[in-house]
């Protein structure tokens, strides 16, 4: 009875946490008389897909779906890759101040991102000045922002999973005359793979899905926006255009749906790992 009461539950939740995205697709298909009136309905009887055509033809949509790519790609690498040598390092070596950078690492997760914004507008201006592909209106702006914000997350929990690593896996590995270098690519990071794609997939949601970021470091340069600031062509001052907003919303989805099929075995044993680390 006690596992029939808990799936029950569990079902009522995650149909809770589904319906939004039901009906963002509901309203994607829906006619525009149907989006439109004052008495809603749970479902349509003439779907369409109107609303997909007006989001794909938006002016430079395709140039706005590889920006977006360009970002999220580079950040899940970027942070993959400097991430997984941090927490190795944290965790393998001892060095004066480490606890003091480990309590930082949660100390900037604490930090709202929208007290960030400001100071790093005015860093990244004058970024421009010395750097300027990782100034305002460029690419790199929006890589480096939220490389800053997905590493500590990365850090932390991947020390974690080093940290499960035997010391004596590694103490085998040399005496086999397997350098370091070796071990931690061909021993380490295999070990580890799991805690890299809950990770990976963090940071590619956070970097695909935001707004604030690219509406403030990608002021003029309209070559140069994502995904989401397109949504903004729909915002009209008489009537939003609420069935190509939800058309774009549910084409932005389907990526990230994408992403979480091919990494789901992982990311499941990834976050398991996390919560017994």
């Amino acid at each position: 009875m006690k596992r029939r009461i808990a799936e029950v539950v569990t079902v009522l939740i995650a149909g809770v946490v589904a319906f939004p995205l039901y009906w963002m697709v509901l309203t994607a298909i829906k006619p525009e008389s149907e989006v439109i009136s004052a008495d809603p309905r749970p479902w349509t009887l003439a779907p369409t897909l109107d609303s997909f055509v007006r989001a794909l033809t938006v002016q430079s949509f395709g140039r706005y779906l590889l920006n977006s790519l360009v970002v999220a790609l580079a950040v899940v690498l970027l942070s993959l890759l400097i991430s997984f040598l941090a927490a190795t390092a944290l965790t393998r070596f001892r060095f004066r101040s480490r606890t003091t950078l480990l309590v930082m690492l949660l100390v900037v997760q604490m930090v709202p991102v929208e007290a960030l914004t400001i100071p790093l507008f005015f860093m990244m201006k004058s970024v421009r000045d010395v750097v300027p592909v990782f100034g305002l209106n460029h690419l790199g702006s929006l890589v480096l922002v939220h490389l800053a914000f997905s590493l500590p997350f990365a850090i932390w929990m991947l020390r974690g999973f080093v940290a499960a690593v035997p010391v004596e896996l590694e103490e085998a590995a040399t005496l086999d005359g397997a350098s370091r270098f070796r071990f931690l690519w061909q021993v380490l990071f295999p070990l580890v793979a799991p805690g890299l794609v809950a990770t990976s997939v963090l940071s590619f949601i956070h970097a695909w899905n935001d707004f604030l970021f690219a509406k403030t470091f990608i002021i003029s340069a309209a070559e140069n926006q994502t995904l989401p600031l397109a949504l903004q062509v729909f915002i009209k001052p008489d009537q939003n255009d609420w069935g190509a907003i939800m058309a774009g919303s549910t084409l932005m989805t389907i990526p990230v749906l994408i992403f979480f099929i091919v990494v789901q075995r992982r990311l499941v044993a990834g976050l398991a790992g996390a919560v017994k680390s």
